[in-house]
């Protein structure tokens, strides 16, 4: 990893905390069906892949629920107004990510969130910290796939042998493992440190600052 110059970070559970509202706004979509609400931890185990498969495992009977479309596009429209109310970005966060920019290294932010989401959010909490932010459009293939990766490195003109990934769950190990890129996962995220081992983890951080133990 000493060849680094380019950091590429997942967003929910890596940068921020964003449960609580996440929560609120599926069980916004839920309630006017009457469909049992999700609790915070459902909601922990239910996100990474998209709020496509975040309101599948939210719904009875999933994408199969006849109502699985509007209660998707209720969601969108309440979390767009509601998404940084109880958001934040987790302790020491930001001073790393200063600390990066600082000693010149490049930085990105690659998500499963839709990407109207995501620019914003990078934009309230990080302002001008982060170089390229890039979530789900209907146009890319969401992580697992590498392209969002490569639309970033791209951006930044950087390369996968110049970078790494850092993120809290295993959709972002096998990520960087398709992009051809080391990983380092977070023990703060919605995961555990144990499944993140399980699931391929080789290097596992417990505070953000630890990321200069590695590049």
């Amino acid at each position: 990893m000493g060849k680094t110059d380019t950091v590429i970070f997942d967003l929910d559970g890596t940068l921020i905390n964003s449960l609580e509202d996440l929560r609120v706004s599926v069980n916004y979509a839920l309630f006017g069906f009457r469909y049992p609400k999700q609790t915070l931890e459902m909601v922990r185990n239910n996100v990474g892949d998209g709020i496509e498969k975040l309101m599948e495992r939210s719904l009875p009977q999933g994408r199969d629920n006849v109502n699985y479309e509007v209660c998707l596009d209720i969601f969108k429209e309440h979390y767009k107004t509601h998404m940084s109310i109880n958001t934040k970005p987790y302790p020491h966060i930001t001073e790393t990510l200063v600390a990066l920019k600082s000693r010149g290294y490049k930085i990105a932010v690659v998500s499963n969130k839709f990407d109207v989401a995501v620019k914003p959010l990078c934009k309230k909490y990080f302002s001008n910290l982060i170089d390229v932010a890039i979530g789900q459009t209907k146009d890319t293939n969401k992580k697992p796939a590498p392209d969002t990766v490569y639309i970033a490195l791209d951006e930044l003109e950087s390369t996968s042998d110049r970078a790494i990934f850092v993120g809290d769950s295993e959709v972002d190990i096998q990520t960087a493992k398709n992009a051809g890129m080391d990983c380092i996962s977070v023990s703060w995220g919605f995961k555990t440190k144990e499944f993140l081992k399980q699931n391929g983890a080789s290097i596992i951080i417990d505070s953000p600052l630890e990321i200069f133990n590695y590049i």
